[in-house]
């Protein structure tokens, strides 16, 4: 007797992601991969005051990089004459796994300079995304949703290739996406920014493997991996040093609430 088959519509979700994936496609992505010794800065983590996620520490940390490299705050722009457009500032879009009811859902939060925030305020923002109601963070997406495939990929490639100034808080300027809580890799994810980071489990001796999905348009290999190379110092680093500052004194109030 044959497998019996059901079938059911694409929930605007499931739609959105899929369109996502499909402007994706026109991007020539490539993923560049580095082991960073990351020992330091897990030393600090476990020694704040206050709890810091990876996901946090990453987004500072790369968004310093990308305030050094303006390589990292370009896009491409198509046309007759294509160009280049680089934004002053860096956008992160954090990819944000959701429960929904019974369902999952996959939802994106922008970042305005992460470089510049404490790295208390990034991991409220980060908490606020998986905590908060989805209606409430991800207000832009759930319009997005509404809208029919044809609408939502028209919109989608016209802000990946806009020059507009409200470009970076509508796509981002760069992303990152991780499943390390899952102890697992997404080495090679689709985007629609010039770069996106991922992460995986950071092993017992401190190293973790870290790639860079870079849009080939914008940059070669060697920057990619000099990126990487430049995201290791800052971390081991600035962000190290931050995490340490941030340790609570002894009789500091702080420890007790930690």
């Amino acid at each position: 007797m044959p497998p019996t088959v059901t079938t059911a519509p694409v929930s605007g979700h499931r739609g959105c992601v899929a369109d996502v994936a499909i402007v994706a496609r026109d991007i020539p992505l490539f993923p560049v991969d580095r082991v960073l010794r990351l020992g330091p800065v897990a030393e600090a983590r476990a020694a704040a005051a206050t709890r810091i996620g990876w996901a946090a520490v990453f987004l500072k940390a790369y968004g310093l990089v990308a305030r050094e490299l303006p390589v990292l705050r370009t896009w491409f722009v198509r046309g007759l004459r294509p160009r280049l457009a680089t934004s002053s500032e860096s956008v992160a879009t954090l990819a944000v796994n959701r429960t929904d009811g019974a369902d999952e859902r996959l939802c994106f939060a922008r970042l305005p300079r992460p470089e510049a925030l404490p790295l208390a305020e990034i991991q409220a923002f980060v908490q606020a995304c998986t905590t908060r109601p989805i209606e409430e963070m991800f207000k832009r997406q759930l319009e997005l949703e509404m809208m029919p495939g044809p609408v939502r990929r028209t919109i989608l490639r016209w802000n990946a290739n806009s020059t507009s100034p409200k470009r970076p808080s509508r796509i981002g300027t760069f992303s990152l996406s991780t499943l390390a809580g899952q102890q697992a890799f997404n080495r090679f994810h689709p985007t629609l920014c010039t770069t996106s980071i991922a992460y995986g489990p950071l092993e017992p001796d401190g190293r973790c493997l870290v790639t860079l999905i870079a849009d080939h348009r914008v940059l070669d290999g060697a920057a990619a991996a000099r990126a990487l190379e430049r995201l290791e110092a800052v971390l081991t680093a600035a962000v190290a040093g931050e995490l340490t500052t941030a340790r609570a004194r002894p009789g500091d109030p702080r420890e007790a609430a930690a």
